[in-house]
């Protein structure tokens, strides 16, 4: 067993803020594939204009809300390094 530590440190507030981070990255992550995906469909010419007028706005809130979940938690990089795969967010 070398190199295993015979304790395991916890803190709660560090598991709270890894907890928030996973979570707004994941939601982040979702978030720019939705807004992908809204390019591709008003590129494509498949929304009316009230269509692009409410999915900008939608889109526009939840960034918002991002950033202020983001500043709540303390959180300022969303990016979680996957070794070789990179990072998750770009």
């Amino acid at each position: 067993m070398d190199g295993i530590p015979s304790r395991i440190n916890i803190d709660p507030g560090k598991a709270e803020e890894g907890l928030a981070k996973l979570l707004l990255t994941i939601v982040e992550l979702i978030r720019q594939l939705a807004e992908k995906q809204a390019i591709r469909r008003v590129e494509s010419g498949s929304l009316s204009s009230d269509e692009i007028v409410r999915l900008g706005t939608t889109l526009m809130q939840l960034e918002n809300k991002m950033n202020e979940l983001k500043k709540h938690f303390g959180i300022e990089d969303l990016n979680i390094n996957l070794g070789p795969l990179g990072n998750l967010v770009d």
